[in-house]
C-alpha cells in the first residue's frame, strides 16, 4: 500500500507550474480568441494541410522553394564541405492532389482502393515525367518511382546533387560520428513548383531512436499469472528482482494480504489479457500485423520463437519485407523482438507477422519503409516503437511527407500506431540545430495526425492478475505538438481553453503499461536470457495487440483514430474505484486522474500523460458493436 501511494505522491509532486493543460511559452502565440496570431501556426498549403507553414528562404531566379530546410548540427563540429564525390541517394517526395477531398474522405469513414487512390490523388504521370526527366538531365541514375507516385528516388555524388538543388552540403562530427547535412534550402527548378515539395536524403543523420528499457540482469522465465477461467496467480505480486539501466532500483513492495493493495509485478504477454480484459474473446489469427524495423532481424526473429513457446503462444508466420539494402547492422534488435512479441502476444495469435527493415533509421530510408507498407497494402495495422524530437522531420520535410502517406494509409483503411517518446513532456536529446532536451516538444511520429500515439502507465493488478488501476508512466512522452495541427476526431474531446491549444495536436491519443517495474517478461539473447523491458516501446505494440482482436472482432472498423475517439466522446465518466491508484471507467477506456510526465498532469477526461487513457478490450469491443 505505501509502495502504491509513493507512485502517486511522486509522480503528482513531479510536475511543474505548467501542469494541467497549460501550454508552455514556446509554442506558437494564440490571440485572446484562440486564434493563430500568426500565419504561420495555419495549416501549410502543401502536404497533408496538417503541418505549420515553414519560413522559407527567397528562392534563387529560376529556382522554386522546397519544404526542405537548413538542416545545420550547431553542436556539432563542421568539418567543411562534403566531398564532391560521396555517393548518395536522394527521395523526392510529391504532392498529392486534392488533398481536402481525401480529409473528406477519411472523416466520411469511406474507403478506397489503391487503384482508385492513384487515379483521383496520386501525382500524375506527368508530373512524374517532369521530376525524372530532371533528375536525368542532371546526371543521377537508379531513378525509381514508388507505385502511388509519391517518392521518387534517385543516387548520385555530393557534387551532382547539391548543383541539381542548388544547396550545400558539410560534413559534421557528432558524438564521435561523421555525418552530412544540408547548410542551406532544397530548390528544384521553377517548372517544379507545386509537384516537388521535399528533398530527402541530404542528410543522414540518425533522427529516429529506439527507446524501449530493460533490465540489467536475467530473471526466472515466465509464468502466467492466471488463465481466462480465474485461476488464483501462483505467487501474487512478484516484481522480479532486477537491476533497471539509467533508473532507480525498484522499492520494497507492498505487503501481502490485504485486499486492496494491489500488485506491482512483471507480466508475461498473456497476464495482459486478463489485466486489459481481453480474454473473454477471441484472438487476432484472421489478421496480418506490420512491425516497422531496420537493419538485420534473422537475430530478432530468433528471439520471438523462444518468447513464443515460452509464453506458450501458436507460432506466427513471419515475412521479412526488405527496404531498400540489406544491412548488418543489429542495434535495434532488442526493439525489434519487443514489437513482435508483445503485438502478437496481446493479440493471442496473429494471421501473418510482416517485419518491414531499412538500412538506417534516417528520416529518408524510414519515408521509404512507411510508404512501402502503404502501396503493398498487406497489413492493416503496423507498429513503430522508434521516434525522434518533431523538430527534426519538420526541417527536412520529412513531416510534409509521411503525413502524406499516412493519410493516404487512412484511405487505405490502415493505421500505425508509434510510441509516444520515454522522456516524459520534453523532446529527446541529440536533436538537430542543437535544440536542447527539455524544450516541450513531441516526438515523431507519433505526432502525426493520422497515427495512433501510445503512451505510458504504471499498471498495478489485483493479486489475481485483474485490473486494478493505473497512473502514468513519468516517462511517457506527452504533450502539444509545435507543428502538426490536431485531426477532426481528437478536438471532439480536446477542451479549447483561452490559449486556444487544441488547435495542435495532443499525444499521445492512448496509453498502455509501459513502467519497466510493471514491463514485460522477455527472453532477449543478448541479455542472456529472460529478462524484464519497458518503456512506450512496450505500450504501442500492446495497443497493436488489443486493436487487431477488436479488428477481427468488427472487420468494418478500418482506421482507428476515428473510432476510438469517437467511443469516448460518446462515454460518460463513471463512478471512480479507489484502486489504489483511483481511475474512472470511462465507457471503455481507463480513465488515468493521479500522477504526471513531468510539465502535465493527469486529470479526468483526455490530458497530456495518457490520452484517453487505457483500453478495457471487452468494454472496447462491447462499445464498438453498438
Amino acid at each position: 500500500m505505501q509502495k502504491l501511494t509513493a507512485i502517486a505522491l511522486v509522480a503528482g509532486l513531479s510536475v511543474s507550474a505548467c501542469s494541467g493543460h497549460a501550454v508552455t511559452a514556446a509554442l506558437p502565440q494564440l490571440n485572446s480568441q484562440g486564434q493563430a496570431s500568426s500565419p504561420q501556426t495555419s495549416g501549410s498549403a502543401v502536404g497533408a494541410h496538417s503541418t505549420r507553414p515553414a519560413s522559407l528562404a527567397v528562392a534563387p531566379a529560376g529556382w522554386a522553394n522546397t519544404q526542405t530546410q537548413t538542416f545545420n548540427l550547431k553542436s556539432a563540429g563542421d568539418l567543411g564541405a562534403l566531398a564532391p564525390t560521396q555517393a548518395m541517394t536522394v527521395r523526392l517526395g510529391l504532392q498529392l492532389h486534392n488533398v481536402d477531398a481525401i480529409q473528406a474522405l477519411v472523416k466520411s469513414g469511406q474507403i478506397v482502393t489503391p487503384a482508385q487512390f492513384k487515379a483521383s490523388y496520386s501525382p500524375t504521370a506527368s508530373e512524374v515525367a517532369q521530376v525524372t526527366n530532371y533528375l536525368q538531365a542532371q546526371g543521377l541514375t537508379n531513378i525509381t518511382v514508388e507505385p502511388n507516385n509519391l517518392l521518387v528516388s534517385a543516387s548520385g555524388n555530393a557534387g551532382q546533387i547539391a548543383k541539381a538543388f542548388a544547396t550545400t552540403l558539410h560534413s559534421f562530427s557528432q558524438n564521435g560520428v561523421t555525418v552530412y547535412a544540408n547548410t542551406a534550402p532544397a530548390f528544384v527548378p521553377s517548372s517544379l513548383s507545386g509537384i516537388v515539395v521535399a528533398v530527402l536524403g541530404l542528410n543522414n543523420v540518425q533522427t529516429y531512436k529506439t527507446g524501449s528499457h530493460k533490465a540489467t540482469s536475467t530473471v526466472a522465465a515466465p509464468v502466467k499469472l492466471a488463465d481466462s477461467s480465474g485461476g488464483t496467480a501462483p505467487s501474487p505480486c512478484a516484481l522480479a528482482s532486477i537491476s533497471i539501466i539509467g533508473l532507480p532500483s525498484p522499492v520494497a513492495e507492498p505487503q501481502q494480504g490485504t485486499d486492496n493493495a494491489g500488485c506491482l509485478r512483471n507480466y508475461a504477454p498473456a497476464d495482459y489479457w486478463r489485466a486489459y480484459d481481453a480474454a473473454s474473446f477471441s484472438d487476432a489469427s484472421l489478421q496480418h500485423v506490420a512491425v516497422m524495423a531496420q537493419g538485420d532481424v534473422r537475430g530478432s526473429i530468433a528471439d520471438f520463437r523462444i518468447n513464443e513457446t515460452g509464453d506458450g503462444l501458436p507460432q506466427v508466420q513471419v515475412v521479412v519485407q526488405q527496404v531498400g539494402v540489406a544491412s548488418p547492422d543489429t542495434a535495434g534488435a532488442d526493439e525489434w523482438t519487443l514489437d513482435m512479441t508483445a503485438s502478437s502476444g496481446m493479440a493471442g495469435n496473429v494471421g501473418v507477422m510482416y517485419v518491414y527493415t531499412t538500412p538506417t533509421l534516417t528520416d529518408s530510408d524510414i519515408a521509404l519503409e512507411f510508404n512501402h507498407w502503404v502501396t503493398d497494402m498487406m497489413a492493416p495495422i503496423a507498429n513503430a516503437s522508434f521516434g525522434g524530437c518533431e523538430f527534426g522531420p519538420f526541417l527536412d520535410g520529412s513531416m510534409l511527407v509521411d503525413d502524406m502517406i499516412f493519410l493516404e494509409g487512412a484511405a487505405l483503411g490502415m493505421t500505425l500506431f508509434a510510441s509516444s517518446g520515454d522522456t516524459g513532456s520534453f523532446c529527446s536529446v541529440g536533436t538537430p540545430n542543437g535544440v536542447p532536451a527539455g524544450v516541450p516538444l513531441v516526438e515523431y511520429p507519433a505526432a502525426s495526425p493520422y497515427v495512433v500515439a501510445v503512451g505510458g502507465t504504471t499498471l498495478v493488478t489485483k493479486q489475481d492478475g485483474s485490473y486494478q488501476g493505473e497512473v502514468p508512466w513519468y516517462a511517457g512522452g506527452g504533450g502539444v505538438s509545435q507543428f502538426e495541427g490536431a485531426p477532426y476526431w481528437e478536438l471532439s474531446v480536446q477542451t479549447a481553453n483561452s490559449t486556444g491549444e487544441a488547435t495542435f495536436r495532443g499525444v499521445p491519443d492512448i496509453s498502455m503499461d509501459a513502467d519497466l517495474q510493471t514491463g514485460m517478461i522477455i527472453y532477449l539473447s543478448d541479455a542472456g536470457g529472460w529478462t524484464v523491458i519497458g518503456g512506450t516501446s512496450l505500450a504501442s505494440p500492446l495497443a497493436v495487440g488489443a486493436y487487431a482482436r477488436l479488428l477481427q472482432a468488427h472487420t468494418s472498423l478500418e482506421f482507428a483514430p476515428p473510432h476510438l475517439y469517437r467511443a469516448f466522446s460518446n462515454s460518460v465518466a463513471g463512478t471512480q474505484t479507489n484502486g489504489p491508484p483511483p481511475t474512472v471507467p470511462y465507457g471503455p477506456y481507463h480513465d488515468i486522474i493521479v500522477g504526471g510526465n513531468g510539465a502535465y498532469t493527469a486529470l479526468p477526461g483526455y490530458d497530456y500523460t495518457t490520452g484517453m487513457g487505457t483500453l478495457d478490450v471487452a468494454a472496447m469491443n462491447a462499445t464498438l458493436g453498438q
